[in-house]
């Protein structure tokens, strides 16, 4: 089977890639990996490198723009699958200059769609957040919810979703869009919340947190998600929108105090910040769809993971210590 992967050096991606070379998905037969990557800020070629150890022969890396139409009609020559990750995610990065998250997230998209169309693509699996949702005081999410973005991002990735339920229902293109909560585990970019905390406190920095701390997020560890993508990919039903979960609810507070704990340091290494625009309070996705069309359950409980994770990211310093001197914008609160 021939899979092209966009974004395939950054977090998700590399991960996603890495599982299923490593025969992880049996049902993706003899997986054949294209990676398509413009190798932004949050991309690195060592992630996929260490993605394909062991199985080079199986993957074909290419650089190159998401939104390039001619180099997309090429790649999907022959490709039955394609799983698109490649955006642009944080959302403190959105709100100082949405104009990339457009670029990539809306035009990028479309132009995928529509190659995908061309191509006569066999699936399309569509990789999108539940932060399309918008903030919950109660209850969770069902993918019948109403999309209410509050952030430029997930503004961003919600009309990505909107083209493709398009292409679908105008065109029969046979795409399945996923929504997933939080992720966290090794290889993602020091800037989101778990890997900037733990990089800062091995670095005897101190961590910033928003506002009063109690935002709460749901927390999925990649290779749960990964598995929820590879499933849809599988067995999911074209047009359909699933929700990848965990069922793991915990504040932003809750989570520095494991994280603390875990690394030995106490409540003086915390920075309390100014709360970021437009905060989004509660995320939480009712995963129970794909729980009982495709069979998801995910495998690794919060507490191991992280533990697996703040492990991951001691042994790995070469990895980040580089990314966060050069690319991680000062002033950065996570």
């Amino acid at each position: 089977m021939r899979i092209l992967v966009t974004g395939a050096a950054g977090f998700i991606g590399s991960n996603f890639v890495r599982r299923t070379l490593a025969g992880a998905y049996p049902w993706l037969d003899d997986p054949h990996v294209v990676v398509l990557d413009k190798l932004t800020y949050a991309g690195t070629r060592e992630s996929l490198a260490a993605a394909a150890e062991g199985h080079e022969s199986r993957l074909r890396f290419v650089y190159g723009d998401v939104c390039d139409m001619g180099l997309l009609l090429d790649l999907m020559s022959g490709v039955s699958l394609v799983v698109h990750c490649a955006a642009e995610t944080h959302v403190d990065r959105s709100i100082a200059n949405c104009a990339d998250f457009v670029r990539t997230n809306v035009l990028g998209t479309h132009a995928l769609l529509e190659a995908a169309l061309r191509c006569g693509t066999e699936k399309v699996v569509l990789v999108s957040t539940d932060e399309v949702y918008g903030s919950i005081g109660a209850g969770s999410w069902d993918e019948e919810s109403p999309l209410l973005p509050n952030s430029p991002y997930a503004a961003s990735k919600a009309a990505g979703d909107v083209l493709a339920r398009g292409y679908h229902r105008t065109h029969g293109l046979p795409v399945v869009t996923t929504r997933c909560s939080n992720n966290y585990g090794p290889f993602q970019f020091p800037e989101k919340l778990i890997p900037l905390f733990v990089t800062n406190l091995l670095s005897g920095e101190k961590v910033p947190l928003y506002g009063d701390g109690m935002c709460v997020r749901e927390w999925v560890h990649v290779d749960d998600h990964c598995l929820g993508i590879a499933l849809t990919a599988a067995k999911g039903r074209p047009g359909e929108v699933y929700n990848i979960g965990s069922g793991t609810e915990l504040t932003n507070r809750e989570v520095t105090d494991r994280l603390l704990r875990l690394l030995g340091a106490d409540w003086s290494r915390v920075e309390h910040v100014e709360d970021r625009k437009g905060h989004d309070r509660r995320y939480s996705v009712d995963h129970s769809k794909i729980a009982a069309e495709l069979g998801y359950r995910p495998q690794i409980p919060f507490s191991r993971g992280l533990e697996d994770t703040v492990r991951w990211y001691t042994e790995n310093r070469s990895w980040w210590e580089g990314l966060k001197k050069e690319r991680l914008r000062p002033g950065h609160a996570g």
